[in-house]
């Protein structure tokens, strides 16, 4: 039986998030190894942060970066299967890289670090913005997006994250405009998002442009678990090329449906979904139903897994 770990990425913070795995020893030595490179106390921030300070992007993207592989340790020192195939929903394909081998958790942690304060810095606050559009085809998205600019602005899609289900980013007021272009085109909702950084967009990439520089100065080395990459839904098989995947991720969209699609003809019928919350199991819902997903948010579902893998 083949697996595929799936890591998540901003939006699965919640209060408390981490609680149920507040026995786990690993899961602790995890959060404390990351809390001594940030110097700042990540399990106090996991356990009872606001849901203000949890949503802000400095804090959440290292957040669910350690809470991602400090789950997918616990897997394996729990004696779980290692998977045969890896992803993660645009800030999860970090820890997708880790658990890959391609990148020390010591250099992650600041990296990923490094990237929500460029990202966060990248727009003035109130000058983005995100929004996401349920029930309007890809092809439908884009023509709200051309509409939506075509006096200038930026709107593009963001997150292809299931069919009829996609988030647009750009400047606040072209993003609204697109709104009401999606709702004019049949969209069946469409609403702005409680983010004010447009991630996954052309705004993005002065940001990116300065996270390249950041990149070299960071060892990468190769994949002992194959990663399908966000930007190309393709597997890299050099350093370089996974750092220009890492590079190209923070300004084009997340294509998560070819990505699932692509782990599927490999046929792999299985999806762990290793991290907090059960977002990607959600998502998956609406992408290929054959695809069985299982969410690993506490010790009990990762026993319950366990035995299901090994028969018994």
């Amino acid at each position: 039986m083949t697996i595929a770990f799936l890591f998540p990425g901003q939006g699965s913070q919640s209060v408390g998030m981490m609680d149920v795995f507040s026995e786990v020893r690993v899961v602790k030595d995890t959060f404390e190894e990351a809390s001594v490179i940030l110097q700042q106390d990540m399990w106090q921030l996991a356990h009872a942060g606001s849901e203000d300070q949890l949503a802000l992007t400095t804090n959440t993207q290292p957040l669910m970066l350690i809470s991602d592989v400090a789950m997918y340790r616990a897997w394996i020192k729990l004696g779980g299967k290692l998977p045969s195939i890896l992803a993660g929903h645009s800030l999860g394909e970090y820890a997708a890289l880790v658990a890959s081998g391609a990148l020390n958790f010591t250099d992650a942690v600041p990296l990923v670090r490094q990237r929500s304060e460029l990202m966060q810095n990248a727009v003035p606050s109130g000058v983005g913005a995100m929004a996401a559009v349920l029930g309007l085809s890809d092809e439908n998205i884009t023509l709200a997006c051309q509409n939506a600019t075509a006096e200038g602005g930026v709107a593009e899609p963001a997150n292809y994250n299931a069919p009829g289900q996609v988030v647009i980013a750009g400047n606040k007021e072209t993003v609204e405009k697109a709104v009401e272009e999606a709702k004019k085109l049949g969209a069946k909702r469409a609403m702005l998002l409680a983010m004010s950084t447009p991630s996954h967009c052309s705004l993005i990439k002065p940001a990116a442009d300065l996270f390249a520089s950041v990149l070299d100065t960071v060892s990468i080395g190769s994949t002992e678990i194959p990663v399908v990459h966000n930007e190309n839904v393709q597997e890299s098989s050099t350093a370089q090329d996974i750092k220009e995947r890492l590079y190209q991720q923070l300004f084009k969209p997340v294509r998560w449906v070819e990505t699932i699609r692509h782990i599927v003809k490999k046929d792999i019928r299985i999806g762990c979904e290793c991290g907090p919350g059960k977002v990607i199991t959600g998502l998956n819902k609406r992408i290929d139903k054959e695809f069985q997903m299982i969410s690993l948010a506490s010790p009990e579902a990762m026993e319950l897994a366990m035995n299901e893998f090994s028969g018994g």
